[in-house]
């Protein structure tokens, strides 16, 4: 038996014209654009819930710091300083300069791996600042950076280092590395956009890493260099910031140092980021 169709049903049944479609679509009030400090933060959030998901993330700012502390500071105390326990004072804080800036390079890494996935071909079509993406990622590895920095200091503070600079020093010292790291991970997110896979991104960072970390005053002095070593050692980027951190650790907040060391967060900032900009534009 049909049932017949009462004037409610008849209502709902009756199409929407496609004028009073568009009316309506016109007439909805569109939510505003993003700004760039909050789209910056939520891309870094994304990093930030890589990492939870997948915890081994973690191995390289936790065991390797620990591993780096303990080789470097048993390996070579005796010699260069007499006993570990005084050579760690001096070791500390350069080799928290070094495994800081030898894990910026993973930032390159997940660049290369989201191309890869064709996870970028998704956030090109969204309507938001278009340095965020990379931004949020350098934010998320601040994180990392603060993790390892954390876990060298705990390790350093049993095995006898003492800064003098106190609790002030310490974490004046940590701030200027993260500015640093961060300045200097635009290197990686270039290179993540450049190379074609993620081991390329990795064999060119280490080219790139071993002689500015090593070819510095992280492990010994540059007066015990010859010359022309001392040229290249005293004008690394590396060498500014182990020392303005060594500085103010042990209390002495060297400002030429520290402002050498800003200076060189800037050039990066400024010479790699719009490269890396440009290539994310036209990737």
């Amino acid at each position: 038996m049909s049932t017949a169709t009462t004037p409610t049903d008849a209502q709902e049944l009756t199409p929407v014209s496609t004028e009073s479609l568009a009316e309506l679509l016109v007439a909805t009030e569109r939510p505003p654009r993003p700004g760039a400090v909050s789209t910056s933060l939520t891309f870094g959030w994304r990093a930030v819930l890589r990492i939870k998901h997948v915890p081994e993330q973690l191995f390289d700012v936790t065991a390797f710091p620990i591993m780096m502390v303990l080789m470097y500071t048993y390996l070579f105390g005796g010699a260069l300083a007499g006993s570990p326990s005084r050579y760690i004072q001096y070791l500390l804080p350069g080799i928290l300069v070094m495994s800081v800036v030898m894990i910026t390079m993973y930032t390159g890494v997940s660049v290369n791996t989201d191309i890869e996935k064709g996870v970028f071909d998704r956030f090109r079509t969204l309507p938001i600042w278009r340095p965020a993406v990379m931004v949020g990622y350098l934010l998320g590895d601040a994180l990392r950076y603060t993790i390892a920095s954390v876990v060298m200091l705990a390790v350093g503070l049993i095995m006898g280092f003492r800064p003098d600079g106190g609790v002030p020093g310490v974490v004046a010292g940590v701030a200027l590395l993260l500015v640093f790291a961060f300045a200097f991970s635009w290197i990686w997110t270039m290179f993540g956009l450049l190379l074609r896979t993620e081991k390329s991104v990795m064999g060119v960072s280490m080219m790139v890493i071993f002689p500015l970390t090593f070819l510095s005053d992280i492990f010994v002095k540059p007066e015990t260099m010859p010359g022309w070593l001392q040229a290249f050692v005293n004008n690394n980027p590396v060498t500014h910031v182990a020392s303005a951190v060594r500085g103010l650790m042990e209390g002495d907040w060297p400002v030429g140092e520290v402002l050498w060391s800003l200076g060189w967060a800037a050039v990066l900032v400024a010479v790699f980021g719009p490269v890396t900009m440009r290539l994310y534009n036209r990737k």
